[in-house]
Formats: C-alpha cells, structure tokens, sequence
C-alpha cells in the first residue's frame, strides 16, 4: 500500500472491525443457542433476522463507498463506520442464537450457515479495503461489495421452519444421485469403451487390455450396482414426498425424527459417488462390492428410520417395504458376481 493512501488513523479501526467481524464469525459457526422454556416466536424471529441482514447489507455497502473515491473518511468518521458495521454483525449473531435447536437442527444449521457466509462476506470487504489503494473503488472491492448483497439477499429464501429444512437437503442429496446415475448412464450409452473419447485412435488400436473398458463381467456386475443407485434415487424421492405431505413441526419429538431424516439421508450421495467410481474400468470387485456394501448398509438404515417416522403411513409402509427387497436383492446380485475376488 502506498504511503500517501495509508493514514495509520484511518486503518486501525478498519483492522480492528475485522478483527471484531471475524470473531464473531467464528463464535456463529462454533456456538450453542440458549434453551429456554419460553414459547419460541418463529415468525418474529425470521421479521428480526431479516432486518438484521439488510442492516449488515446497508452497513457494509456505507462503509464501501466510503472508501470507493476522494476524499477518504477522517479518523472520527471511519471510527463510526467501523461501529456500525461491527454493531450490524453483532445484532446478527445475536438474533441467529435466538434460533434453538428444539426448532431443528437442520434449520439452525442453514441459518448459521447464512449467517456466516454474510459475516465472511464482510470480512473479505474489510480486508480488501484495507490492502488496496484506498483511492478508487477497485473491480475486487466491487465484487466483493456485490458478494455482501447476494450472501444477505438469501435471507429471504431460507426454509422458514424444519419441514422446509429438511427437505432442502432432501433436494441437494438427490441431486448428486441423479447425476451419478446419468453419468454412469452416458458412459455406458456412448460407446463399450468408456475412454474412447480420450484416447486417439493409435492408443485405441494398441492398448490390447480390459484397463479402460468394461469387460462381459463387468457388465453384468454394473446392473445390480445400478440397481443399488436407482434404489437410492427412489428413496429420496418417496421420502421427499412423504415429508412434503406428511411431516410436521408441532411436537419436539417430530421435528427431531425430521432431524434424524435429514441427516441419515445425507450419508446417500456420498456412498452413491463412491460405488460410481469404483465401477469405471479397471473394476476391483472387491471395492466394487465394498462400497455396494456400504451403500445397502445406508438404504437399509434410511429405510428403518423412515418406517419409525411420523412421516410413514401405510401407504408410506409399502414403498419402503418393496425398496428394502429391491436393496436386498441387488445385494445379493452383487455377492454372487464377486464372490471369487478377494
């Protein structure tokens, strides 16, 4: 920086916000929410967590264009910038711990997660403002200006109770299963060799090895393992469905199973991306079989959390049922074909 843009007078309460900022960033993401008897007001809670936002919103852009042209702010006034950023993103804190964790989990953490990812767009902005030229409004400074906009703006579209919560995360795990499912899809569909795209014609004609392309038992062991995949997919599916018709906020007990729902769906697209890699050539069926294990291990469990749920009737109880055989038929597909590999 240079010298002449560098009044220590104007930069250290700019580094003392940070400082502030990015405490309190820490404490959102590591903190607890006080419990407490009293009934919970949700909806006045989300009417002060918006203002809240727009507060650190309106806060961050001030200081922003205070430092975006000539003449710079005097020492007194980039003090009381710095103040209301910092009371701005202490109010936000304040108002997300009001959040307890009897309103769920799930929703808790996508509130904290909204809450940091604005308090760090705010302490990029600082950081910026203090390591450029503090003379013109650089394209980083506006950028980052923007990011504090977008990260406060989403306010409005968070899942406003645990029902919505959960099926968000719900609709992100499905997702990545959908997309696994097509990838292995086209790789099939394209060609019988899955790496023909990516080798030229001379490595095609020499390479004369089952290294980059299924063999006859490979294919074979890839339909069950799909079977797996699909099965994945239906749950989340059915299991959105119900949650959507069926799940409810009113008791402790129910918004907790809807936790519990959440978070067992979300071992899914993990276990799901590591089968799909695993079936790309040059196939170990031992690993193969490891992760399909793995998978019908998470289904499994998904599915006899789901039948203990509020959110399972009997109409609920048939799907999961037919789900489970379909698990374990494909399982046992899978044993059978890799049963000699080590």
């Amino acid at each position: 920086m240079n010298a002449d843009n560098s009044s220590p007078d104007v930069l250290v309460p700019l580094k003392n916000l940070l400082n502030s900022v990015q405490c309190i960033r820490e404490r959102v993401r590591d903190g607890e929410s006080k419990e407490s008897n009293e009934e919970f007001n949700l909806q006045h809670f989300w009417d002060t967590l918006g203002r809240a936002f727009k507060a650190v919103s309106q806060e961050a852009t001030k200081l922003s264009l205070a430092f975006s042209k000539p003449p710079l702010p005097g020492a007194q006034d980039c003090q009381m910038l710095a103040d209301c950023v910092q009371k701005s993103a202490l109010s936000l804190a304040t108002v997300y711990y009001w959040l307890p964790k009897s309103q769920g989990v799930t929703l808790r953490r996508t509130v904290r997660n909204a809450a940091a990812e604005a308090l760090e767009g705010v302490a990029q902005l600082v950081e910026i403002i203090l390591s450029s030229p503090l003379q013109s409004l650089s394209q980083e400074q506006l950028t980052s200006t923007g990011g504090v906009w977008s990260s406060c703006d989403q306010v409005a579209h968070l899942p406003r109770d645990n029902q919505a919560a959960v099926l968000l995360v719900m609709s992100s795990s499905a997702g990545v299963v959908k997309d696994a499912i097509e990838e292995m899809e086209q790789a099939q569909a394209d060609n019988l060799d899955p790496f023909s795209d990516v080798l030229d014609d001379e490595e095609l004609d020499s390479r004369g090895n089952q290294d980059t392309y299924w063999s006859e038992e490979d294919r074979q062991l890839l339909a069950p393992c799909q079977g797996l995949m699909k099965a994945s997919k239906a749950c989340l599916k059915k299991l959105s469905a119900a949650v959507k018709a069926h799940g409810k906020v009113d008791t402790p007990e129910n918004i907790a199973q809807l936790d519990d729902l959440a978070d067992v769906t979300k071992e899914i697209s993990p276990s799901v991306d590591d089968l799909a890699l695993s079936l790309y050539p040059p196939m170990s069926y031992s690993g193969v079989r490891q992760n399909a294990t793995s998978l019908a291990s998470v289904l499994k469990k998904v599915l006899d959390i789901v039948r203990a749920s509020h959110v399972c009737g009997e109409e609920q109880l048939g799907w999961v049922q037919f789900l489970s055989g379909a698990v374990d038929h494909n399982m046992q597909k899978v044993r059978d074909l890799t049963q000699d590999s080590a």
